[in-house]
């Protein structure tokens, strides 16, 4: 049987660190968003705290322009 959630039932490995990193930079959920909206991605502030709760999927587009937003290598993202 395949399994798409991690042990801890969460639907990706990213969003505690995107948190962390958007908090770091001092942004809010909305500005993530907005930042995100900016280079085309089409994403809003519910999205953002969704994916950060680990109740949304992230694609690797998505990953890559949040990587690049946060202004980190998108594999940091992916070390939780």
């Amino acid at each position: 049987m395949f399994i798409n959630k991690g042990a801890d039932g969460r639907n990706n490995v990213c969003g505690k660190q995107i948190a962390r990193f958007r908090k770091e930079s001092g942004k809010s959920q909305r500005e993530l968003a907005d930042a995100l909206q900016l280079l085309g991605l089409d994403i809003d502030k519910n999205a953002v705290q969704r994916i950060e709760a680990g109740k949304r999927f992230v694609t690797d587009i998505e990953l890559t322009y949040l990587a690049k937003v946060l202004g980190v290598p998108y594999g940091v993202l992916l070390d939780g």
